[in-house]
């Protein structure tokens, strides 16, 4: 007889999705650390440490003897072979890393595009990629999946991009797409929210439970919201789109598109154009940026920092969040004039909503859009590792 229903997870299932998440997710662990962590008795710890390493999903190696008094237990890491493909489109470039299990990033590459990519040549230029690496820097792992970051409203039911206005896609079946080119189960979210994912994760919104997160990138700004400590998504999937808000802008000399949104004002292409550049990733920007003493270049910052300051100040408004996280040329704004950035926004905040706020930069920098993307491509081996543990090299078929 079954040890649970069907569709309910044993309590084997759970504690093995319990300790593959920890290690994942916290780092190497000892197993001292992981009994006292879930309250577990040491032997049922070392037979589920036992299980996920016969599983390949975990590998145990001695800690720095220098670090502990005594004989200090066996560190559990999750097994950097196991990875997931991360893939974010976008106008001008499109970016894709595999991160491992242990949280290790192997590889990473951005394609520099001319044109606007296609659902159909996005798919391709995955797999084209994915399959490159398995005889090169991924010969030899196991991938789990393949997430994509879609700067757009996707669907989360079926990973259908509903509308992607810059990359001007409608209703493409990118999950799909990308399964149909790599023979792998696909994940398809928002670029924004899986960016939230991640900071909340890994990066400047660790240990915090509500974070209001925007996005900016060169398909305009995006937004991810963690509540209680966890990620809203609206009952589509759509929540977020902090760039299609109409902020108030106080000086008409500010303002520069009739009727526009933030993303019209606050804008990484008017930031390209005061430096002089046509294209940029995000570190050759934030240098020119902060290198500039040009009055040009310095009245725009200054001026997309009050109108940013104005839509920050709604969200707080209405969100109460204890932690505001920039990412992207947003993050290069704020740390060009932190304070005036923080003094503005408290100037539009009511008293209380503000009094505990704390405005930060995304700690993962490029990588965190990547980084939200692997997760939601490791997620069904996490919640349950026993049923989802990939397939070694050898049997995967990727076609191109």
């Amino acid at each position: 007889m079954s040890d649970a229903s069907p569709g309910i997870p044993s309590v084997r299932q759970g504690n093995l999705a319990r300790i593959l998440r920890l290690v994942h997710q916290a780092g190497p662990l000892s197993r001292a650390a992981l009994t006292e962590t879930t309250g577990l008795n040491r032997s049922t710890i070392a037979d589920l440490v036992g299980e996920l390493t016969r599983l390949a999903l975990v590998r145990e190696h001695a800690p720095d003897p220098s670090r502990r008094v005594g004989r200090p237990s066996p560190l559990v890491a999750g097994d950097p072979d196991v990875v997931a493909i991360a893939a974010h489109p976008e106008v001008d470039a499109l970016t894709l890393a595999a991160v491992g299990l242990d949280r290790g990033i192997p590889v990473r590459e951005r394609i520099e595009l001319d044109h606007l990519l296609t659902p159909a040549e996005t798919a391709e230029l995955v797999a084209e990629r994915v399959a490159a690496w398995t005889t090169a820097e991924l010969a030899g792992a196991r991938i789990v999946g393949i997430g994509v970051a879609v700067p757009g409203l996707v669907r989360s039911a079926d990973g259908i991009v509903r509308s992607a206005p810059h990359l001007e896609w409608t209703d493409a079946p990118l999950r799909t797409l990308v399964e149909e080119a790599t023979g792998l189960p696909t994940s398809v979210g928002n670029d924004a929210n899986l960016g939230a994912i991640a900071e909340h994760l890994y990066g400047a919104g660790r240990g915090a439970w509500d974070i209001v997160y925007l996005n900016g990138g060169a398909s305009g700004i995006g937004g991810g919201l963690i509540v209680g400590g966890i990620a809203v998504g609206g009952a589509g999937g759509y929540a977020g789109e902090f760039g299609q808000n109409r902020p108030g802008i106080a000086a008409d000399s500010d303002r520069r598109a009739d009727h526009g949104v933030l993303e019209d004002e606050v804008s990484r292409a008017r930031l390209l154009e005061a430096v002089g550049l046509s294209n940029a990733d995000e570190p050759t920007l934030a240098d020119a940026l902060a290198a500039s003493s040009e009055a040009g270049v310095l009245d725009e910052v200054g001026r997309q920092r009050r109108i940013l300051a104005t839509a920050l100040a709604n969200a707080v408004n209405v969100l109460n969040p204890g932690v505001v996280i920039l990412g992207g040329f947003l993050a290069t704004i704020a740390q060009l004039d932190g304070p005036a950035l923080e003094a503005d926004v408290r100037a539009q905040a009511m008293a209380a909503n503000a009094e505990t706020l704390d405005i930060r930069t995304a700690l993962l920098a490029e990588d965190r859009l990547l980084i939200g993307a692997a997760e939601a491509a490791f997620a069904e081996l996490i919640a349950d590792p026993l049923n989802r543990v990939p397939a070694a090299p050898a049997t995967r078929d990727i076609s191109i």
